[in-house]
């Protein structure tokens, strides 16, 4: 799993925001990581040097083999939080992916109509 960590120009310390991301990204991705190819992280303070409630922002984007990326985000007062808070939204975004994958395999839709006879092998 690559983790790539983009942070704004205008937030401050953003090497060690970097680390911490992907530190936790990877421990939060760590029982999904087989599946994940690739996960996106995106760190904005939307009021630049203003401060505000909720203007730190994290989008999160993660790459599934054989699924469309999946995206989510998540406004705190922090980007600590944010990225906490996207991290978890994340995790049961691609659980939900992951399950519905599985339930596709076990019951393939039986796309035949109601009194027709099976199709033949």
């Amino acid at each position: 799993m690559h983790i790539q960590i983009n942070a704004a120009h205008n937030i401050d310390g953003h090497e060690a925001l970097s680390v911490w991301a992907s530190d936790a990204v990877k421990s939060g991705l760590d029982r999904q990581s087989e599946h994940i190819t690739r996960v996106e992280v995106h760190l904005t303070d939307e009021n630049g040097g203003k401060s505000g409630a909720n203007d730190k922002r994290c989008t999160m984007e993660a790459r599934l083999g054989g699924c469309a990326p999946i995206a989510v985000t998540q406004h705190a007062s922090t980007l600590r939080e944010a990225t906490a808070g996207a991290l978890e939204k994340l995790t049961r975004a691609i659980d939900s992916t992951l399950d519905k994958r599985r339930n596709q395999k076990r019951h393939p839709a039986d796309l035949s109509l109601p009194g027709s006879p099976p199709p033949e092998e």
